[in-house]
């Protein structure tokens, strides 16, 4: 488990060298008012998920997130920012050449030399958070940092809350805990996507992922005691006492690095930034495979790279 456990350790430094590259950049990422198309696949797609609603958020401009399968050619954008850590997956190719000539393309990849990195009008290249994982942590997460400081977040705290998630305890032992599922509201939501992911990719456990507003449609009647609603960011009114009522476990960031349930909340303190949470959810699903006597490492089924032939 050497690989996971220390790319997950590593984000803060991976960070911190993405807001420092994001401004060499400003020629081969969005500019403000274009229309713009974000895709990848898996980890990927919810990260493009995340900086879409966020680039549209901070008045950007209009901002759609795909699947690299599922992109609609006959729609017209300014630009297409594909997000892909390899390089090499067959949809993101496709999908670039299908483009040449029509729409300017820019790669978000950690190999450089890469076929992606070629086949995009350009790229930016991140092999500083590339990764041995099999499983997406840093890269993911460090392609969002990158993006974030390109619309202007404050990347100094963003780091200094990562550098409390890769330390602080978790909120509940994964071995108590038979199913979670993690929510989301605005661009969020592509994180809680990616929680949940990471916790069936490392782990083969029963995770979901929900808008948080659509939970109490139909999803809320898996909760029960024993199981885990883990929310991320802005919290709708009332669905702490919801959840608490069905007797599952409710966990939310209220303070940095300290996650409390319903009831215990410090009030009138400032919350760790979500994307930092996402790194206690890496943290807590590889803590999930390591109970179930699993190796996050090699995870069932998967590859780095889905190249089809």
């Amino acid at each position: 488990m050497a690989y996971v456990h220390a790319e997950i350790a590593s984000q803060p430094d991976c960070w911190r060298q993405a807001a420092e590259l994001a401004p060499e950049m400003l020629d081969r990422l969005p500019r403000p008012g274009e229309r713009v198309a974000v895709v990848g696949c898996g980890t990927s797609w919810f990260i493009a998920m995340a900086y879409a609603a966020r680039r549209e958020a901070a008045g950007q401009g209009e901002t759609d997130a795909f699947q690299a399968s599922e992109f609609p050619l006959d729609r017209r954008y300014d630009r297409l920012l594909a997000i892909t850590r390899s390089g090499t997956t067959t949809e993101v190719l496709d999908l670039l050449a299908a483009l040449r000539g029509r729409t300017s393309t820019t790669v978000l990849v950690g190999d450089p030399d890469s076929p992606a990195a070629r086949a995009a009008d350009a790229a930016v290249t991140m092999p500083f958070a590339d990764e041995r994982s099999v499983v997406q942590t840093r890269f993911a997460t460090t392609a969002l940092a990158l993006l974030r400081a390109h619309l202007g977040d404050n990347m100094t705290t963003l780091v200094a809350d990562a550098e409390v998630a890769v330390r602080s305890p978790l909120p509940i032992d994964p071995s108590l805990i038979e199913q979670v599922t993690f929510l989301g509201r605005g661009w969020t939501i592509g994180l809680a996507q990616e929680a949940a992911l990471k916790c069936r990719e490392a782990a083969t456990f029963w995770a979901e992922a929900y808008p948080a507003m659509d939970y109490r449609h139909g999803p809320i009647s898996v909760a029960a005691s024993g199981r885990l609603v883990w929310a991320f960011g802005e919290l709708p009114e009332g669905l702490p006492e919801d959840v608490a009522a069905t007797g599952a476990t409710f966990a939310h960031s209220r303070t940095h690095g300290y996650h409390t349930v319903l009831g215990r909340w410090a009030a009138g303190r400032t919350p760790v930034d979500p994307m930092a949470d996402l790194i206690l959810a890496q943290r807590f699903a590889v803590a999930l495979a390591t109970s179930r006597g699993l190796d996050p490492d090699a995870p069932r089924h998967l590859s780095r790279s889905v190249v089809l032939t």
